[in-house]
């Protein structure tokens, strides 16, 4: 179990609060630790004391779990920090069964309402929502007759969400997103290789930088080169299905991982190669000798350590910035905080580099601690172009998310709680100018939809403001007798295609 220094623990809790196994307690301003501790070191991180620290040496009745790096210490009888695998007699078993099958999703989508019958590009709008909508038509699709209901629906309840591929900073999670000084929305919670920011939603819409978000929400959409600013952080020109450009500079490559899963994935390669690799990332700094995956292929810490905090064996959190890897380190030499020469050999090499790998540094040791840079070896440079390789092209993508469970609905049917329903019951297959859309879970319809696979410019907006989507509900027509639809203004689909 882990360390206590009763002099320092001021009885504060937050070891209490953030312990995974609950094997801490604070009673009366005093902590215990339980025997069911697995020095997993979260205690150990968030003391802000110093109070608590992890054993030099383990129990002997302990077994250490390797199925991540936090590397738990279990006892007989216990579970690790995540309670997967119990100790039983000295062996690590999984405490849940291997499911099988998976739970049974009911039949959504039927083949024959996958696609509409037209798309609602070009469709138009009826106002009020009270009349119906502009088409609705009908035809046999595999021996069942089938109805498309399709109209063009300014959407308050829309925005889109950016997906930039790229390492580069753009600002901090949260940051206002502005265009022409104006905010238009924020930056998002980042994804695996991406930077996300979020334009528009009924809160901008309908503020005082409405226009102008719905005007760069329907930019967005149909492909045109947009010029954003970041408060506080980089100025951004992204266009869908092109290159982000991020303070004027042009991106090329998504990082193929972060600095730990690059290292996991070609540890054998680089050990091959150098004695000691950093791979420098915002997010997580990889050190490739104290990685589980350099011990892996027969390393052991070369007493380098990297200019990064520590999480976990091998694992560092780097910091945002402009330099190598979105990080804060502009000049390649300033990765390498530190060596521990009771550790270290003179003539090691060490490689800097990033998760993209465009940008690489090799360093030796020399005899009296100093770090010097030289040339990259030929063979380092063969592993450095394998992991860039490896990396996807930077691209900008974008999803465009919206409501339509509102008062459109009425010119679907005379009933529109019917047609929620009928679209969460998959009965009703809502599709956005053709391309089909992921129905949000829950009350309403809110969807997600890809903008690459909707028919080209298909937006536009109104100044009340909102965006314009082309929408389509398919259904068969017994159905949508059942929801309560409009009959008597079906056509025949023959019609609208004059065939």
């Amino acid at each position: 179990m882990v360390n206590l220094d009763t002099e320092k623990c001021t009885g504060c809790g937050v070891c209490e609060r953030v312990c995974p196994l609950e094997a801490i307690k604070v009673i009366e301003k005093k902590t215990f630790v339980e025997e069911h501790c697995a020095q997993c070191g979260a205690c150990v991180r968030e003391c802000k004391f110093d109070a608590l620290s992890l054993p030099i040496e383990n129990e002997e009745i302990s077994v250490k779990c390797t199925s991540c790096p936090i590397q738990c210490q279990i006892k007989p009888g216990f579970t690790g920090a995540c309670r997967r695998y119990v100790n039983i007699a000295g062996a690590l078993i999984r405490n849940r069964t291997l499911i099988t099958e998976p739970i049974a999703e009911k039949e959504i989508n039927a083949e024959r309402i996958k696609r509409p019958l037209i798309t609602g590009v070009g469709a138009g709008s009826t106002y009020p929502c009270c009349r119906p909508a502009p088409h609705i038509v009908q035809d046999t699709v595999d021996g069942v007759e089938v109805v498309t209901v399709v109209t063009e629906a300014p959407l308050s309840y829309s925005g889109v969400k950016v997906k930039i591929d790229t390492n580069f900073y753009i600002g901090e999670q949260g940051a206002k997103v502005r265009r022409d000084g104006r905010v238009v929305g924020m930056v998002e919670t980042e994804e695996y290789g991406s930077k996300m920011i979020s334009i528009g939603g009924v809160n901008i819409l309908t503020g005082k930088s409405g226009i102008i978000a719905a005007k760069t929400v329907v930019e967005v959409c149909n492909g045109q080169r947009v010029k954003l600013k970041v408060e506080k952080g980089a100025e951004l020109e992204i266009q869908v299905g092109k290159r982000p450009v991020i303070n004027g500079q042009e991106d090329f490559k998504m990082r193929v991982g972060c600095g730990s899963a690059t290292i996991g994935m070609f540890a054998q390669q680089l050990a091959e190669v150098v004695d000691e690799a950093i791979i420098l990332d915002s997010h997580v700094v990889g050190l490739l000798s104290e990685h589980l995956a350099g011990e892996q292929v027969g390393l052991h810490w070369s007493g380098v350590i990297p200019n990064a905090r520590k999480s976990t064996r091998g694992r560092y959190f780097g910091e945002h910035g402009d330099g190598w890897g979105g990080t804060n380190i502009i000049n390649p030499r300033d990765a390498i905080l530190d060596i521990d020469m009771k550790v270290a050999k003179p003539g090691i090499k060490i490689l800097v580099t990033e998760t993209t790998a465009q940008k690489a540094a090799l360093f030796t040791l020399k005899e009296n601690g100093a770090v010097k840079e030289i040339p990259l070896t030929s063979k380092v440079k063969q592993v450095v172009k394998l992991i860039s390789s490896n990396c996807e092209e930077a691209r900008v993508s974008a999803i465009y998310c919206a409501g339509t469970g509102g008062s459109a609905r009425a010119g679907v049917t005379k009933s529109p709680v019917e047609l929620t329903r009928a679209v969460h019951r998959g009965e009703a297959n809502l599709t956005i100018g053709g391309a089909s859309a992921y129905v949000l879970p829950g009350g309403g319809i809110n969807f997600m939809v890809d903008v690459e696979k909707i028919v080209p410019k298909a937006f536009t907006w109104v100044p009340t403001p909102a965006t314009v989507a082309p929408v389509e509900y398919t259904v068969t027509k017994e159905k949508y007798r059942e929801i309560g639809g409009h009959m008597e203004y079906i056509k025949d689909v023959s019609e609208i295609k004059g065939d």
